[in-house]
């Protein structure tokens, strides 16, 4: 009877063993599997709320927005194509400033409205950067020739000098460092972004200096009068001279009104008139078909695309403007 009996138990035993194998095959699949399930759940992301930044006027927001890229929001105060001098703040920008950051402003006297603005926002957190700090003011008026008597509409006078130094490339780059730095004093977790644009912005300016240099070299000391007084930086960096601003009023000239004009373009023996976008040029085409004098376009960038390069677009713009203008 043993001799029977040893077998079974060997098969039983084998049995055993064999289930003992399945089973713990199948209880590691399991394993596996839900090991499989848990590693595929996405792991919550953390969203830090983007720095609030507000800008006064449309060159300060573009070299912003370069520089900040999309770690920032941020916002203008002054709508493109508003005249800044004569702006005043509003609810909204006060709003805007109450729940800001930081304040990036152009300085050099150039936003008066702001004081007050800052002010009635009650932001004591607020960080305000200025982007011409250290830039040395040209405090020179340009010669202001008034076209009709008791016309005072555009007649702006800076304390603090002339204000529209972003139209220099190079102090462009100074403007870009200022905004740069102050952001990374503010927010120093974005300090690699903000260098890295920064830099890259910065290059562009440079390439951009040397087509103005490259290019008008070749009509040294052009002079020239304008219709705003944007461009004693822009003229003084490439040896060019806007001696005299005509203001033309918004009504109707009188013929004596227009031979004012007339006698203030023969008397500084000028190359070119330059108007802005958007001016009715039908006064200065008249003016110029008379004195065989063009009429070309300078671009102040207070008005135009919010997107960075529009910077470069508008200044290239110019750069053949005065390039015909002076020839």
């Amino acid at each position: 009877m043993l001799r029977h009996i040893e077998p079974d138990r060997k098969n039983r035993n084998f049995l055993v063993l064999l289930l003992l194998v399945v089973l713990s095959a199948t209880y590691g699949c399991n394993t596996n599997s839900n090991s499989s399930v848990v590693n595929t759940v996405p792991s919550p992301e953390i969203k830090l709320d983007k720095i609030k930044v507000v800008t006064t006027l449309l060159p300060v927001y573009l070299f912003t927005q370069a520089v900040t890229g999309d770690v920032a929001n941020v916002k203008i105060l002054v709508p493109p194509g508003t005249d800044i001098h004569e702006y005043q703040g509003t609810p909204a920008n006060v709003r805007a400033i109450a729940t800001a950051n930081i304040l990036i402003k152009n300085g050099l006297g150039l936003e008066e409205f702001l004081a007050d603005t800052i002010k009635n926002a009650e932001n004591t957190k607020l960080v305000e950067i200025d982007a011409s700090k250290g830039i040395p003011a040209i405090n020179k008026i340009s010669q202001i020739d008034k076209t009709a008597a008791g016309e005072h509409e555009h007649d702006h006078q800076h304390q603090t000098g002339n204000p529209h130094v972003w139209l220099d490339p190079v102090l462009a780059k100074q403007q870009i460092l200022n905004i740069r730095d102050g952001l990374i004093i503010a927010d120093p977790v974005n300090k690699d972004t903000y260098q890295a644009n920064a830099a890259a912005y910065i290059q562009k300016l440079d390439n951009l200096n040397n087509e103005f240099q490259q290019t008008l070299q070749q009509t040294p000391s052009c002079t020239f009068i304008t219709f705003h007084d944007a461009f004693p930086y822009l003229a003084q960096r490439y040896n060019l001279k806007q001696v005299a601003v005509v203001e033309i009023p918004e009504k109707q000239l009188a013929p004596t009104d227009i031979q004012k004009v007339m006698n203030t373009v023969k008397k500084y023996k000028v190359k070119a008139l330059f108007s802005e976008p958007g001016l009715d040029n039908k006064l200065l085409t008249s003016i110029s078909q008379d004195l065989r004098l063009k009429v070309q376009t300078l671009d102040s960038l207070e008005t135009g695309d919010t997107n960075p390069e529009y910077y470069f677009k508008a200044m290239k713009a110019n750069l053949q403007s005065l390039a015909s203008g002076c020839k």
